[in-house]
């Protein structure tokens, strides 16, 4: 166990949650409510859902065996793993009775499958009238996209972040997965809140989140800028359109970002590089007008940069206190002393994998009632068995679901 709530409880203890999510936006909802002191049923096919097995650790191996995916581990820590074909009678029957038992169910799945699955709100409120359900789509329910699928790439693409990033001649999404994260952020905070009204109502309710939402809210402020004043901005590498300077600049052994945002940073920056005079220059007079100039102040910070390595220049950055980080590889941020020292990171093993895996902790802390990581993610269909016997499904009820292929 990775840290302790007060009484060793987390503020979630007694809520359970079934969880059908798949890839990032449900599951990482689901497990951010884990960690929260929450016990969390993962439900996936027999043979193992897609999102098992994305970017797996061990290639060619099999489920338990080390070819569960990267993503997996992250995403269903603090679960546990139950096989089950919610198409069947006999499935949805199963289905029925663990809803019967719920507080939460979280899908990310489109509203006709749901239904077919029998997940919309109406079946089961018909099963458990409190029930809360947090559904997370690709475009939420009720417009002309609704039925669509999509993935966070799709999301980032339509609200014009893409647009805006990399370079006029090349749109460039982010590496990292920030509509899918944020979907799942929020809609746990949604389900926090139904919660906590569902405590003073006795009433459930629908959480929904969807991924161009999400991404609208992300990106809100540049459509703002948009409607209002027409700025009609391309994409400009890593320089900042708003500040400057604010930019990715290379040093004699590596890269930096250095960012200057407001009226006394730039003092400072300009002090530092031994360019006071620009603080009197009118290309430079406030930040807007230093994003048009972006240009010039990235080359004079590159000229800076060049002639230091990245910790020289890191070290004379700090101390004129101008907000500065280095361009890390993923196995130099693994390696990063700050990381370590906060202890983000928790060394979880699993069946296969030839080390125990770092999985970052939910990314707030609690001083009084932490959340914990408790277990690791679940083998395929590990807990099936025992869930099904808390059910009070007898052992040759079991076994015949199992010989039908529902389990």
């Amino acid at each position: 166990m990775v840290g302790k709530s007060e009484g060793g409880k987390g503020v979630l203890s007694g809520v359970r949650v079934l969880d059908f999510g798949r890839y990032i936006a449900g599951p990482y909802c689901a497990a951010l409510l884990g960690d929260l002191g929450a016990e969390v049923i993962r439900i996936e096919k027999r043979e193992g859902s897609e999102d098992r097995f994305v970017q797996p650790i061990v290639p060619e191996a099999g489920p338990g065996e080390g070819g569960e995916g990267a993503m997996f581990l992250q995403m269903n820590r603090n679960k546990r793993g139950l096989t089950l074909d919610p198409m069947t009678e006999t499935g949805r029957g199963i289905v029925r009775r663990l809803v019967a038992t719920a507080d939460v169910v979280v899908a990310n799945l489109p509203p006709s499958t749901l239904k077919a699955m029998g997940l919309d709100y109406e079946s089961l409120t018909a099963v458990k009238p409190d029930i809360i359900l947090t559904t997370v789509s690709a475009f939420g329910h009720g417009g002309p996209y609704s039925e669509r699928t999509g993935f966070d790439g799709v999301a980032q693409s339509m609200v014009g972040a893409a647009y805006l990033t990399g370079y006029p001649e090349e749109p460039v999404k982010s590496y990292a997965p920030w509509v899918d994260f944020g979907t799942a952020s929020l809609s746990a905070f949604g389900t926090m809140a139904a919660l906590m009204e569902r405590a003073q109502s006795g009433k459930g309710q629908i959480v929904e989140g969807s991924l161009l939402s999400t991404a609208l809210a992300y990106f809100n402020f540049h459509l703002i800028e948009q409607d209002l004043r027409q700025t009609n901005r391309v994409a400009i590498g890593n320089r900042s359109p708003y500040a400057g300077p604010a930019d990715i600049v290379r040093t004699k052994d590596g890269w930096i970002l250095v960012q200057a945002i407001g009226q006394p940073l730039f003092k400072r920056w300009a002090r530092l590089m031994g360019e006071d005079h620009w603080l009197s220059d009118p290309r430079f007079k406030d930040d807007l007008a230093r994003g048009d100039n972006g240009k010039l102040l990235s080359e004079r910070t590159s000229r800076w940069a060049e002639t230091r390595t990245t910790e020289e220049a890191l070290s004379e950055l700090e101390k004129a206190r101008i907000p500065a980080g280095p361009v890390y590889t993923p196995q130099q941020a693994l390696d990063d002393r700050h990381i370590a020292a906060m202890g983000y990171l928790h060394p979880l093993g699993f069946p296969g994998m030839p080390k125990p895996a770092p999985i970052m902790e939910a990314p707030i802390r609690m001083s009084r009632t932490p959340g914990t990581i408790r277990e690791r993610a679940p083998v395929l269909g590990e807990h099936t068995e025992t869930i099904l016997e808390d059910l009070g499904y007898a052992p040759d009820e079991i076994a015949a679901f199992r010989a039908e292929g529902v389990i």
